[in-house]
């Protein structure tokens, strides 16, 4: 796999790895997000290891990278109901053995969790306290914490708390942040008018050296909304203009970028063409 800037897009995974990558490259992507099991359910489908490995192959033969497996909106890490909470237990531990058995050495991404009542601290402590019981020094894949919009009770919202969890799990290596464009505009963080100011402050609460992707999303709402509600790129309020700094920004090319805009395939096939016309034009 290269170091070269990496455009991709969320890709069902109802038929299997191998049509994903076929997929994938059929849009124009050398990336891409799949969900781990159903985004709305608890099920995960059984894997056919021969498909995953065919599928492993043909990344490699079309130099198809970086992938971002993202774990079902309903696992809630810090969550107060003990059921709840052991459904996340179970997905996470189940979710992370599939990662290492069938895409090793790839991103998963999570989204730290809704505290319901309990607290921003009891959030924390609790999603801290499920990291360090099923990150392993001799896994492969990386756990990425997913920047919030703050809506209701949401965890990660605020840069500090991201970097508070990290600073609570032993296995650091194993474990990193993905930003999301409408996710940190509607929490505050204008992207739009101070791109530099905010990534600067990334660094200075995070570090990054621990942004491992990017989730590239216009919103439908103005900055500091805490709603939490994506657009396609240019029909939202940060707008393409600025989200094209965002693509060329010096400090972000070595991480992929996953679409997750309200699109169709075609949809997908264009955006992920501007984004390469936007590259182009930077180069």
């Amino acid at each position: 796999m290269s170091g070269a800037f990496r455009i991709g897009c969320h890709i069902s995974a109802a038929d299997g790895y191998l049509a994903m990558g076929r997929r994938a490259v059929a849009l124009g992507a050398d990336t891409f997000a799949f969900f781990t099991r159903n985004p709305r359910g608890g099920a995960a489908k059984q894997v056919d290891p021969a498909d995953a490995a065919a599928f492993r192959g043909f990344c490699a033969e079309h130099d198809i990278g970086a992938l971002v497996a993202h774990a079902p909106y309903t696992l809630n890490p810090c969550a107060k109901e003990p059921r709840v909470l052991e459904f996340a237990r179970q997905a996470l531990a189940d979710d992370l053995q599939r990662m290492e058995a069938c895409t090793p050495g790839q991103l998963y991404n999570l989204h730290p969790g809704s505290h319901v009542g309990q607290g921003v601290q009891a959030g924390i402590e609790k999603l801290s306290a499920l990291l360090n019981e099923l990150l392993r020094p001799e896994m492969t894949t990386t756990v990425l914490l997913e920047t919030m919009a703050g809506k209701g009770s949401e965890v990660g919202g605020r840069f500090e708390e991201l970097a508070e969890v990290l600073s609570r799990v032993g296995q650091k290596d194993r474990l990193g942040v993905c930003l999301d464009t409408c996710h940190v505009w509607d929490a505050g963080y204008d992207i739009a008018g101070r791109l530099d100011g905010v990534l600067e402050e990334f660094d200075r609460v995070i570090g990054l050296e621990r942004l491992r992707a990017v989730h590239l999303n216009d919103s439908l709402n103005p900055c500091g909304a805490q709603k939490d509600r994506h657009a396609k790129i240019g029909e939202g309020c940060i707008g393409a203009q600025a989200l094209a700094e965002v693509v060329r920004h010096p400090a972000l090319q070595h991480v992929p970028f996953i679409l997750e805009t309200p699109n169709d395939e075609a949809g997908y096939a264009r955006e992920i063409a501007w984004v390469r016309a936007v590259q182009a034009r930077h180069a």
